[in-house]
């Protein structure tokens, strides 16, 4: 790690761990330039108001002003580092999937994006420098989308093309960022098939994908994703429609091509078990917010933040009482367009004051690298 240059310390980067550090001290530490950065990033939606039709002979009533944009995701920060595993974890319209896209510059042409998506080394060849995603021109991006960023997809059976031949597919990925010829492309296609672990590639290469299993289905989608070697794989929650043997089998082969070509991963899902098994780093997202964020064994041996805590209380292990209900979060996620004033996990916190209903707390650093936006669990000054 000490060949990486050092930049200024911020709570959302990478600080390498006790065993990665510069022999020239224990407590020296080294921060490495992220090759994905996420400063600030705010992703907001307009709001519509239907108009209903008037019975026969009422005035029409002036139009009311539009509705304020609402925020899926809010002023959410965190980088990842080459070779690095990030896992996003969160509940359903957290904002893990929009974050996601928003980094693809795939959101809908409504939404609103402010903040910055640094990726390094991503377009300008020349100098080396960061390529801000976020003002990337249409077609730049498209180039970038695919060859150096991929993102595997939650459902393969509405991702992949029902009338093309999986191998077919794989292929088009390749020839849309590189000059080679068909017969190359499928080679390619075939050979990636082969580094995901498909038996009999050439043959499965010519099948549909409803002549696959689930688990099938989703190697196809992996190999199409890194069949261009990009150096960031996006998985969006890659193994949930798959039973328990095939997302193990899936796991585990992803851990393979991380280490086996360098890749660096954003890993999403709701299930902090399955994050455990391929994280180096753990961030939590609440209601759009970013509520904390630190090493896999902190955030699993010492949460600081209620959410986390309830959600490692909800998994249920082999010492879990059977005669007992399991644990739970009370209450829901609120609306995006309904979120209280303050913390937005306020209204279902047991450790919750007064002060966490008037404004959001700041995100605090409770221990090297580790942040948490909680007041209570962790007060100034600890």
């Amino acid at each position: 790690m000490a060949s990486w240059p050092c930049i200024t310390a911020r709570p959302d980067q990478y600080r390498p761990s006790r065993d990665q550090r510069s022999s020239t001290g224990a407590d020296t530490i080294l921060f490495v330039r992220p090759l994905l950065d996420i400063r600030d990033l705010t992703i907001e939606f307009p709001q519509s108001r239907a108009g209903q039709a008037l019975p026969p002979g009422q005035q029409a009533k002036p139009a009311p002003k539009p509705a304020a944009p609402v925020a899926a995701v809010s002023s959410l920060s965190f980088s990842i580092a080459p070779g690095e595993v990030l896992g996003l974890v969160g509940e359903s319209g957290s904002g893990k999937s929009i974050t996601a896209l928003a980094i693809m510059g795939l959101l809908p042409p409504a939404a609103i994006v402010k903040g910055e998506i640094t990726f390094q080394n991503g377009f300008q060849k020349n100098d080396g420098g960061p390529t801000h995603l976020t003002r990337l021109p249409p077609d730049q991006l498209r180039q970038l989308r695919g060859s150096r960023i991929a993102m595997i997809f939650q459902e393969p059976m509405t991702a992949l093309n029902p009338v093309m031949r999986v191998g077919d597919q794989i292929a088009e990925a390749v020839l849309a960022h590189h000059r080679v010829s068909k017969s190359e492309a499928w080679r390619q296609a075939v050979e990636g098939m082969r580094d995901v672990a498909i038996p009999d590639p050439e043959q499965r290469a010519r099948s549909y994908p409803h002549q696959l299993s689930g688990g099938m289905r989703q190697r196809i989608m992996i190999a199409m994703a890194i069949v261009n070697r990009p150096q960031l794989l996006i998985a969006d929650e890659p193994t949930t429609a798959l039973d328990v043997t095939i997302q193990q089998q899936i796991l585990d082969l992803l851990n393979d091509l991380r280490h086996k070509f360098g890749l660096a991963m954003l890993f999403i899902s709701h299930d902090l078990a399955v994050v455990s098994h391929v994280a180096d780093r753990v961030a939590v997202m609440y209601a759009g917010n970013l509520v904390e964020l630190g090493a896999k064994a902190d955030i699993f041996h010492a949460p600081a933040h209620p959410y986390t805590q309830g959600l490692l209380r909800a998994i249920p292990t082999l010492s879990t009482d059977r005669a007992l209900p399991l644990s739970t979060i009370e209450g829901t996620v609120p609306s995006i367009a309904q979120l209280p004033p303050g913390c937005p996990f306020e209204p279902r916190c047991t450790f919750r004051v007064a002060a966490c209903a008037v404004q959001l707390p700041p995100l605090v650093e409770v221990g090297p690298g580790h942040w948490a936006r909680c007041p209570v669990v962790n007060p100034p000054g600890i």
